[in-house]
Order: C-alpha cells, then sequence, then structure tokens
C-alpha cells in the first residue's frame, strides 16, 4: 500500500496496525497479530477523538492505559513501545489538519495519562497477586499436617510463577528464599541475593520511614507496609521498586518470618522522569518551559522573610521581522543561540532561565541579597546579545528589552510578579527597547488602569456613559459666539468623569474609535440644530467635531457624516471638521481624498494643532483645508506684559500666510484679556480658552449666545 489512507477510518485502522506490529512482540497473549489489531483498534478510536476533543480528558488516556493491561501487554516494553507509536504516530494519522503544536502537546499529554493508567492497573492487578500470594503462604504454613504437601505444592507453584519478585527472611533479616523472578529482577546469582541481609540493602534514596517501618513490622508491631524503594544491582545500576512487606505468624499468633513482594518500576519511572521532562521544558531549547517555571517562581516568592527574588522578563526586539523576511527555520536557530546565551548568563545557585513562549524569556534569581544581583543578572544578559548571530550566512543584530521585578519574598503572588515584570518590559520597548527598566507600582497601576478601561469601552459605549461638552469658538472681531468644538466626556463608574486624553488613545488602538466618533458626530449635529432653531434671528452656530486618524480611513467616513446631516437637517456649512496636523503629514491623495469630498459639500475642514507637526507650509496648498487651528503654544507668551516679541512675529507670519492663502485662523488656549486682544490686533479670526468659557452642557452656549444678542 502506498501513500497515506484516504479517509479517516482507514488512517484510524493504519495507526491501529503499525501499534500492533509494534507491541506484539512482547505481548504475552494467544491472540495472532491481527486479533490483537481488532483489540487495538478501539484504543486508537478513543485515542483520536480525545486527540481531536475541545477539552483535555485525561481519563481518555488512562482508559487506554489500563485496557492494554487488560489485553496482557503487561511488559513494561510494551508500555513503551506503545507510546512511541503515539507520540509517532497518533498526530499524523489522527489530528488531520488540526493546529500540528497544539496537537502535538495534547498527544504528550495523553501519553502521560496513558503511562498512569497502565501504572495504575498493573498496580491493581499486582496487589491481587500479592494479595493472593500472601494468603497462599500463610495458609501453607498454618494449614494441618495432612494437607501440608497439597499445600505446599500450591505455594510453590505461585511462588515460582508470578511475575513479581518474592523473598522470604526471618525477622533477623537473613534471607531465606527467593523466587525467579526477584533473581531477575536484581541480575545475579541467588546465592549473590541471600548472600546479604535485608538491613543491609540500603540505598540513598531511601524515604526516611523506610527503615522505621522495618524496625516496627520486625518487632511485630505492624502487619505490613508498602513504599517505593530503590535498590543497588551488582552492576551498580538502581533497581526501582513498589515493595510490599508482610509479616508471617506462627500458628500461635508469634512473628516468624517477613514476607517481601517486589514490582519492578524501574522502566515506568524511566519513562515517567522523560514525560516529565517533556512535559516542562521548551522542545526547542531545552530550556525549562512556562509549566516549570511557574513552579519554581511560586516557590521564590513564597520563600522565607529572609529571601528575596529578582525577575527578569527579556522581549527580543524586532523578532517579527526576522521571522517575516529568513522564515521560521531561521528565527527557529536564531531563538536556540539566545536560549545558549541566556543560559550561559545563569550559572549561579539559584538562578535559572526560561522560554515562555515565541521570543519571550525569563531568568529566576532567588538569594539574600537579590537586589544586586538581578541588575547584575540582566546586565549579563544585555551584554550576551551585543555580539552578532550569523545564520545562513547573515549576521543578525539581537537586541531585546528588559522589564525586572525585585523584591522580598511572600508579598506577592507569582502572577502579580510576572504581570509586573511584562508591563515593564513594555515599558522599555515603548522607550526604544535595547534596554532594561525596573518595575514601578505607580506605572504598573497607571497600565492596569489602562487594560481595565480598554476591555470596558465596548460596554460603556452601549450603556450611554459618554457625554458631549462645548466649549465656545468666539469671534475676535465683535466678540459674538460664533459656535462650539465638542469634546467627549466618559462618566465612568468607578473612576469618575475621564477627559478624551485618558481615553480616546485607547478606542484608537482598539478600533472603538469609529463608532464612538460616528456617535460623537450624531449628538453634535442634533444639537447645533436645536441651537439653530434657538438662535434663526442671531444667525447660525457652527459645531467643530474632531476626526482622529482612525476615523479618516475608515471607508464609511463620507457616506456617515452625510446621512447624519441630511437625518437631522443642519446645513453642511455649519459642520466642522476637526483634524490633526500630525495625521495629514505626508498624506497621499488617498487619504485626502474623502476630506475633499467632505469640503467640497461645503464642510469646513480645520488643521488642529497647527505647529507641532513640523510640516512643510508648502503642504497646506493641496490639503483641503479653510481654517488653521494655532496651537495654545505659540500664543502662552502673550499671557505676559510685555508679550514675547518671538511669538508675536511667529504668529504675525502664521496669520499673513494663512490668510494669503484663504484660510481663516482660530486660536486655542486663550485664557485672558491681553492674550484676547493681542490677537485680534495679529488678526487672528476667531478664539477658544477659559478666559470665555469652559467647556460645559449645551445649555451654556445657550445662554452666551443669548447674551450676546441682546448685547
Amino acid at each position: 500500500m502506498t501513500g497515506e489512507p484516504d479517509g479517516p477510518e482507514d488512517r484510524l485502522r493504519r495507526f491501529a496496525t503499525i501499534w500492533s506490529r509494534a507491541v506484539f512482540p512482547v505481548t504475552s497473549t494467544s491472540l495472532t497479530r491481527p486479533e490483537l489489531e481488532q483489540q487495538l483498534l478501539p484504543l486508537a478510536r478513543r485515542l483520536s477523538d480525545a486527540l481531536k476533543a475541545r477539552t483535555f480528558d485525561a481519563a481518555a488516556g488512562q482508559a487506554v492505559g489500563a485496557a492494554l493491561v487488560a489485553a496482557h501487554c503487561t511488559d513494561p516494553e510494551a508500555l513503551s513501545r506503545s507510546l512511541d507509536c503515539v507520540d509517532a504516530y497518533l498526530v499524523l494519522y489522527c489530528g488531520e489538519d488540526g493546529p500540528q503544536e497544539a496537537l502535538r502537546t495534547r498527544s504528550a499529554r495523553l501519553q502521560h495519562a496513558m503511562a498512569a493508567g497502565f501504572a495504575g492497573a498493573l498496580r491493581e492487578r499486582t496487589l491481587a497477586e500479592q494479595e493472593a500470594i500472601s494468603q497462599a503462604a500463610l495458609n501453607a504454613r498454618s494449614t494441618v499436617a495432612e494437607a501440608l504437601h497439597a499445600s505446599e505444592a500450591r505455594f510453590r507453584a505461585v511462588f515460582e510463577g508470578a511475575a513479581i519478585g518474592i523473598g522470604i527472611a526471618d525477622l533477623e533479616g537473613n534471607i531465606l528464599q527467593v523466587n525467579g523472578a526477584l533473581l531477575r529482577m536484581f541480575g545475579g546469582s541467588e546465592q549473590g541475593v541471600r548472600g546479604r541481609k535485608v538491613p543491609e540493602w540500603t540505598h540513598p534514596e531511601d524515604a526516611p520511614q523506610v527503615w522505621r517501618l522495618y524496625e516496627e513490622l520486625v518487632r511485630g508491631e505492624r502487619e505490613h507496609y508498602h513504599v517505593e524503594k530503590a535498590f543497588y544491582r551488582p552492576d551498580g545500576t538502581a533497581l526501582w521498586t513498589n515493595l510490599t512487606v508482610s509479616l508471617l505468624r506462627d500458628a500461635d499468633g508469634r512473628p516468624q518470618y517477613q514476607l517481601a513482594l517486589m514490582e519492578d518500576t524501574t522502566e515506568r519511572r524511566l519513562l515517567n522522569l522523560r514525560l516529565r521532562y517533556e512535559a516542562t521544558h521548551d522542545a526547542l531549547t531545552g530550556l525549562p518551559n512556562r509549566t516549570l517555571f511557574f513552579e519554581r517562581l511560586e516557590k521564590a516568592v513564597s520563600g522565607g522573610n529572609d529571601q528575596r527574588f529578582g525577575l527578569c522578563y527579556l522581549d527580543l526586539d524586532g523578532f517579527k521581522t526576522i521571522n517575516d523576511s529568513l522564515g521560521h527555520a531561521a528565527g527557529d536557530r536564531l531563538l536556540v543561540e539566545v536560549a545558549d546565551r541566556l543560559q550561559s548568563c545563569a550559572t549561579a545557585p539559584g538562578e535559572m532561565v526560561a522560554r515562555l513562549g515565541g521570543d519571550e524569556f525569563v531568568a529566576l534569581t532567588t538569594g539574600p541579597d537579590t537586589e544586586s544581583e538581578v541588575d547584575a543578572l540582566a546586565d549579563r544578559i544585555m551584554n550576551a546579545l551585543v555580539t552578532p548571530v550569523r545564520i545562513d550566512g547573515r549576521e543578525l543584530t539581537v537586541r531585546g528589552s528588559i522589564g525586572i521585578v525585585e523584591g522580598p519574598a511572600g508579598e506577592r503572588g507569582p502572577a502579580e510578579v510576572l504581570r509586573s515584570a511584562d508591563i515593564t518590559m513594555y515599558r522599555a520597548k515603548s522607550a526604544g527597547g535595547n534596554r532594561f527598566e525596573l518595575a514601578d507600582p505607580e506605572a504598573d497601576a497607571r497600565a492596569i488602569t489602562r487594560h481595565g478601561l480598554t476591555t470596558a469601552l465596548p460596554a460603556a459605549l452601549d450603556r450611554g456613559e459618554f457625554f458631549i461638552e462645548y466649549q465656545p469658538l468666539v469671534h475676535l472681531g465683535d466678540g459674538s459666539v460664533h459656535g462650539a468644538e465638542a469634546l467627549v466626556r466618559w462618566l465612568h463608574p468607578q473612576h469618575g468623569v475621564l477627559g478624551p486624553d485618558r481615553f480616546i488613545p485607547l478606542a484608537e488602538h482598539t478600533g472603538l474609535i469609529v463608532p464612538l466618533g460616528r456617535w460623537v458626530l450624531e449628538q453634535s449635529v442634533r444639537q447645533a440644530c436645536q441651537w439653530q432653531e434657538r438662535h434663526a434671528d442671531s444667525g447660525p452656530l457652527r459645531i467643530n467635531v474632531n476626526l482622529s486618524p482612525c476615523q479618516l480611513t475608515h471607508p464609511g467616513l463620507v457616506q456617515d457624516t452625510v446621512d447624519i446631516l441630511e437625518r437631522e437637517g443642519l446645513d453642511a456649512e455649519a459642520l466642522c471638521l476637526e483634524v490633526t496636523e500630525s495625521a495629514l503629514i505626508g498624506a497621499d491623495d488617498d487619504l485626502l481624498k474623502p476630506l475633499r469630498r467632505l469640503a467640497e459639500m461645503g464642510v469646513d475642514i480645520a488643521l488642529d494643532d497647527f505647529g507641532t507637526g513640523y510640516s512643510n507650509l508648502a503642504n497646506l496648498r493641496r490639503l483641503p483645508v479653510s481654517i488653521l487651528k494655532l496651537d495654545r503654544s505659540f500664543t502662552q507668551g502673550m499671557q505676559q506684559f510685555p508679550a514675547d516679541p518671538v511669538d508675536l512675529k511667529i504668529v504675525e507670519g502664521i496669520v499673513s500666510l494663512a490668510h494669503s492663502l484663504d484660510l481663516a485662523v482660530t486660536v486655542e488656549g486663550v485664557e485672558t484679556g491681553a492674550q484676547a486682544e493681542q490677537l485680534r490686533i495679529l488678526g487672528c479670526d476667531t478664539a477658544q480658552g477659559w478666559y470665555y468659557a469652559r467647556p460645559g452642557p449645551p445649555e451654556r452656549l445657550h445662554e452666551l449666545a443669548l447674551v450676546d444678542a441682546t448685547g
């Protein structure tokens, strides 16, 4: 048969065939290989279902491991071959087109569950054998004389035929009898095993209670005990066993012998150690992974009062660019090289390096003096990244940003520590990268607050938590109210009233600025219509609404604006859309096209914060703007007397340039009468600021307009 099977069922049968061929040579069964395959097919199907299940179910893997024991696949080699087969072929034949990395992780966890199920079932089977053997031993020595021969024969059959090791010793520890299974475990002769007393079988890995339990048993204070114990074989290797020792009494109830039952768990232990290593180490770099790191971090942060910890959270700068340009294979080799360098930086006691995933690494140090040690560790890491990495004949410069958290144990949990390190790392990256920063509780609090506001934004718009305040625009020539700028506010349930500087950047980052901006435009236009109705005799009041860069690129900007104006009945000439100068620096025709269409309809376009973007003044000729809003930084010097002559010259030049281009000039941040008068003399058209009124409810503008109309 060539190629892969066609359908899922064919793939499943192919997997079962491979599995049966792997385990059949080491299986004690009367079945033929095809018959064994039929027994393994439902187990393969269960593994396949568990691999593709929405949530991981360890019970499926455990049931498969137990089923192997029930199918007489009890040899440790049968388990090892089964796990190797699952590791190599389960994802290949049963994973279909799912995410390979996630499927392989799920496969590893299924292998672990299979090993656990196999061990549990084998242990239950062993305990049943142990119970039968113990009962046979008791019966063999307590039966009546006329049945002694038959009883001894039965005991000998169980003793010699058992799959587990059996030894009998007296209460002084002299070994009297051992069966063939026990001799095979130790790999020596019977004389070599019987020549040693029980108390001589010590091992450095013995648990503290092992020999205490032994002493209690030989004194008759305990009937039996069960422990995991290691022994030395004659060749010096370790034999790990599940050991059960029982006390045998004579017919009068006096202690007489000790019976030891041993199950060889060496292969299973090695397998568990291998699975544990794979579950706690990164497959690519060999470094400890997130699981093992959290275990160490939790231990570090919950240490004694005199203990401290230091954590360096590293993220490579520009790693995505390397992946995108050179491919993931080159990116993987770079990560391996970085991991090797980091490993060489953390060799002192109490230090470790781990890979959390992607290009994120952590280095942990513990001890009484981590305040200086963590800085030194961060320095070593930064120095280790200085030397370029050669990959495929290219020299790649490696840069990284590190967030450092240091403090005493017992004050914070591991999740809080890692979150602080993550926040600090991004602060280092925002500062330009290739540097490390120390954690700052206030900066952490601000970042957490920003995150909370970001997650609350969508629901806030639905719940109607936003409202608009209006700041009047005053004509400098006659002091009349010309209109107002709409300024959105957020009435947050916990933080109170928030200004746009607190949430507009978050809304732009999440894309919520588009529906929020549409809502602001709709509410503002509706309010402008109400003003028009109330002040029809005093001339139209204009409404200025801010547009963010995200709104400029949204394809529905023009149509949304047209729909709102028509629905509310407001003339386009009564609307002014404000766009920051920085948003239009280097703007191409595609970006300017919607603004030009709006300007052709009669909507005024104002260039906000003019003078802060350092744009080429010649670009003003190609922008569809009719108003320049001069930034307040140019007019602050006019609040004092005499006014700053440099500011006067700059403002005078800008006003002259604007008027020569048929552009009106609006000034922000007017706070004094002298400032307003000076701007009027310089020829500015309109102004806004606290000198006239602070932003407030729409009724405030009505009152100001009414006062202006009545003189």
